[in-house]
């Protein structure tokens, strides 16, 4: 029996800590609005406010202070990133099972948002030690823990509220991110070389120009950020547009949790192998495809006249999803200097922070002015500008396209 490379030893690692985390991070999920409820007396509209500060603000600040953050990991190491994530989002997660009031939970959700980037740091630690004809094989894997982590979470989450109350929830959680603070500390090995004093006090413009591909990666961010838009924009509704669906009878709450968590599933089946592929015959055309393929499924979403129609558009959405994200970030490792990995990596988090913000606002925004259909429609033109951007950076650098 062979032993397993370094870097493939740390990559087990850290699914193991990603699928902890995805859970930890997602426990709270389901029944947030209900605890807010329960720290004063709300009116609908003023419930529906706090809830989304409170869960928003979290992604916001997540999105500033990632490139700080990045820098930082270039300069001492990505395990110390996970390390500093891990253990303050759990100090912060215990200490919210103690709030009393809204202004102290949105407080503590902002401080979650300062201290996270589990997760980045893990695809950055590893983008730096792994092979890059395999990059594409072992950020799909990485992606599948975080991913099983997220559906496992709400359903935990609520099992967890529901016998023993929302305030245990955030016990569970710190003490889950204690224990991927102590996987990561003792399990994984970073094999990182400081920088140098001069690279050390490169600016980020300087850093970019250093890629010799600062148009490709400035795309890269801008794809970034739309798909994530994309993405999350039927959050707000997608629940109300299967009530609508069904008619506004049956078990509506059930179907509606098969159908948001079908996506996920369908990203853990084929994200890996979706990565394996792309190594083999480009990233960036696996990206396009997938593109296109979320192009025709958003504007047959438009249309769609049953649950069952939706649920299986939604898997393949999914399957979308799993090359999409995953992608980009494989680009950025071939196209980024192995020392600014951190930094690059940390200003795609932020495009993905601010998609997290701005997609659901714009979904209920677009919902109430041109109904659940007219946004799925939106989703479908995103993309597609999305694709044609890609398109045109791509067929503008020659050199990239045997690389990509």
């Amino acid at each position: 029996m062979t032993t397993a490379t370094p870097w493939k030893r740390n990559l087990y690692i850290l699914w193991l800590g990603n699928f902890i985390a995805g859970i930890a991070f997602n426990l709270l999920m389901p029944f947030l609005p209900l605890f807010i409820n329960t720290l004063g007396h709300f009116s609908k509209n003023s419930l529906n406010l706090w809830n989304g500060v409170a869960y928003s603000s979290t992604f916001l600040v997540s999105a500033l202070i990632a490139p700080l953050w990045g820098r930082l990991a270039d300069k001492k190491g990505r395990k110390l990133m996970l390390l500093r994530s891990s253990l303050g989002m759990a100090v912060v997660n215990l200490a919210m099972a103690f709030v009393t009031n809204t202004w102290q939970l949105v407080f503590a959700r902002v401080l979650i948002g300062l201290f996270s980037g589990y997760i980045p740091s893990a695809s950055a630690l590893i983008a730096t030690e792994v092979p890059q004809n395999q990059s594409g094989k072992a950020l799909g894997f990485l992606t599948t823990g975080n991913i099983s982590g997220t559906l496992l979470g709400p359903l935990l989450g609520g099992a967890i509220a529901s016998v023993w109350g929302y305030r245990s929830t955030f016990i569970i959680t710190g003490i889950l991110l204690l224990i991927v603070f102590f996987l990561s500390l003792i399990l994984v090995k970073e094999h990182f070389t400081p920088l140098s004093e001069e690279k050390a006090k490169l600016s980020f413009k300087q850093i970019m120009a250093s890629t010799q591909h600062e148009n490709v990666i400035w795309g890269m961010m801008l794809t970034t950020l739309i798909i994530q838009t994309a993405i999350t924009m039927v959050n707000p509704f997608l629940t109300l547009f299967i009530r609508e669906l069904m008619h506004f009878h049956g078990p509506i709450t059930m179907v509606s949790g098969v159908i948001a968590a079908t996506p996920g599933f369908a990203t853990v089946l084929i994200a890996a192998k979706l990565g394996d592929i792309g190594d083999h015959i480009g990233t960036a055309r696996i990206i396009k495809i997938a593109l296109g393929l979320g192009v025709i499924v958003f504007i047959l979403s438009a249309i769609v006249t049953n649950v069952w129609q939706l649920w299986g558009l939604r898997f393949i959405i999914g399957l979308a999803d799993a090359a999409l994200l995953p992608g980009v970030q494989t680009m950025l490792i071939k196209m980024t200097p192995k020392e600014s990995v951190g930094t690059i990596f940390s200003y795609s988090q932020s495009a993905q922070g601010f998609g997290s913000v701005i997609g659901p606002m714009m979904g209920a925004v677009l919902a109430g002015i041109i109904d659940y259909r007219g946004t799925f429609v939106v989703n479908a033109v995103l993309l597609l500008v999305t694709l044609i951007v890609l398109m045109m950076i791509h067929r503008t650098n020659e050199k990239l396209k045997s690389a990509l």
